[in-house]
């Protein structure tokens, strides 16, 4: 097409020679095979409610065109647009989040969603993406300009980000945050003695967080229980893998979706191993390895700290957040309700990876620092 052409010189043409083409096309494919996993589960799950056997499908294909709209737009900006984009949206993020404190609909014991028009908004899925960027900038501050107190304004972020999650309460959220937070502060040259100070503290508040919130009690407990004495779902999640085998049943042969509630959510891993088995499995696995590996490395190739700390960490935290999802459906760690990105159906989850993803591209861009008028 002529405007892919390299003599064209216009927005689009030069985004689609600078941006890394792999990376882009296995979010995609993650993306595609959620719209086909959503077939499978979302319809059980509907008819159970009695809200009609398309509702949750018909939803979340209004909400992936978006999605994706989002992720290529933010994918054109270059860095300055980027840092402001992350500020802005951290800042209206708190915003909203402290508005869900007093006006949001509680949950499971949570209070983490904010009803807008017949659609509830789960701010903090916003959180993470934002939050990352901003403390990317506030570190290379702190090597860039020497009166800067950049990292003391991190930890003064980080802190603040932390106490408004652990009041709705979303443990799964904090810990997330504060993993890769440590990841970033690690990667901007964090001195031993406070890893170890740091690291002793978030053993601590784990620990703490066991006694405070009765939520964490419960899955815990139920995570070191018998296996006669394990929550509905993860038992009725662990069925399905084992009724799945290697290659699976067939698409739509699945029982086990007609019984976990939160089958297209939450537990939608469960859903591909029954149906496709292990080999769709591993398969996502390899898919979600690849997106983070390569993050990684096109960033550490970078000489720029800005792009490393908040490439390495948008990177990281969409891994962490698919380890999460998928080691809580196998048993392998306490259940923490966190979706498996660009796969489990909601679009606050959506809205909020394609933001981060969005930015990623955008920051992994071949030659960015030449739009970037601040460099």
């Amino acid at each position: 097409m002529f405007i892919f052409s390299r003599n064209n010189r216009g927005t689009l043409a030069n985004w689609w020679w600078t941006i890394d083409k792999p990376l882009l096309f296995f979010i995609t494919l993650i993306i595609a095979i959620g719209a086909l996993l959503n077939f499978s589960a979302s319809p059980a799950v509907a008819n159970r409610i009695g809200a009609g056997s398309f509702h949750f499908i018909k939803r979340q294909f209004i909400f992936l065109p978006i999605a994706y709209g989002i992720m290529l737009f933010f994918s054109l900006q270059n860095l300055k647009n980027i840092r402001r984009t992350a500020v802005l949206g951290y800042i209206g993020t708190v915003i909203l989040m402290i508005l869900t404190l007093f006006l949001g609909e509680e949950t499971k014991g949570a209070q983490r969603w904010l009803p807008i028009g017949g659609f509830s908004l789960q701010p903090s899925e916003f959180i993470k993406p934002t939050f990352i960027v901003v403390a990317a900038w506030l570190f290379e501050g702190q090597k860039k300009y020497q009166d800067f107190p950049g990292n003391f304004l991190s930890v003064g972020l980080f802190g603040f980000t932390l106490l408004l999650l652990l009041l709705q309460p979303d443990v799964g959220m904090s810990i997330v945050v504060t993993v890769i937070w440590f990841f970033q502060f690690f990667l901007a040259g964090l001195p031993f003695l406070i890893v170890i100070i740091l690291g002793t503290l978030f053993i601590i508040a784990a620990g703490a967080a066991y006694f405070i919130f009765p939520h964490v009690q419960v899955r815990i407990q139920q995570f070191l229980a018998s296996e006669n004495n394990l929550s509905y779902q993860v038992k009725k999640s662990m069925e399905a893998f084992e009724n799945g085998g290697f290659f699976g049943t067939g698409p739509g042969e699945g029982v086990v979706k007609m019984h976990i509630p939160d089958a297209h959510t939450d537990f939608i891993f469960a859903v591909a191993a029954e149906e496709y088995g292990m080999i769709l499995c591993l398969f996502i696995v390899a898919i979600y390895a690849t997106i983070v590996i390569r993050s990684l490395l096109i960033s550490l190739k970078d000489n720029n700290l800005f792009i490393i700390l908040s490439a390495s960490g948008l990177a990281a935290s969409f891994g962490l957040q698919g380890i999460i999802n998928m080691a809580s459906t196998l048993h392998l760690i306490p259940t923490k309700g966190m979706t498996l990105p660009f796969i489990s159906y909601g679009g606050s989850s959506l809205f909020g990876v394609a933001l981060g993803m969005g930015m990623l591209l955008a920051i992994t861009r071949k030659n960015v620092h030449a739009e970037d008028q601040d460099e």
